[in-house]
């Protein structure tokens, strides 16, 4: 009696489940629009936020790069007015939470941060002084006076 996986119907359906999942799984990292992004809530921010940070860690190193890249780009290409307008929309609900939502979202940044290997941290530095040497001596001295002193 031939076993069940050696119909060719079966094998068939057992090789497209497979270059389904496969497909799946290679998908890209999708990058969200901002503009969708600033109308979530904080608690669904942070949802996503989740969803997002456990696909880059399942994410080949190409891939992390390749998601940078890509939120890099779509951040550049939004105008001026608006991305004050973005900034504004968060400035505003960051005031509006509680200290203790404001002191668990610190924390949570803190921990991850602790959590990045030594070769992550290189790159998020490398990639903080490329966006401050984007920046105007304006701007640049606007986020000095905003940062707490150490």
């Amino acid at each position: 009696m031939p076993s069940l996986l050696s119909t060719p119907l079966i094998r068939c359906l057992v090789g497209a489940v497979w270059l389904w999942v496969s497909a799946a799984q290679a998908a890209p990292l999708l990058v969200p629009n901002a503009r969708d992004w600033s109308r979530l809530t904080p608690e669904q921010q942070a949802l996503r936020q989740a969803e997002i940070r456990e696909q880059l860690r399942a994410a080949s190193p190409a891939e992390r790069k390749a998601f940078r890249d890509q939120l890099r780009q779509q951040l550049e290409s939004i105008s001026p007015q608006e991305r004050r307008s973005l900034i504004e929309n968060a400035r505003e609900r960051w005031q509006a939470m509680t200290p203790q939502e404001r002191q668990r979202m610190t924390d949570e940044r803190r921990d991850r941060l602790r959590r990045m290997t030594p070769d992550e941290r290189r790159e998020l530095l490398m990639q903080r002084r490329e966006m401050l040497d984007r920046m105007s001596p304006a701007e640049r001295r606007a986020l000095r006076e905003k940062l707490p002193a150490q």
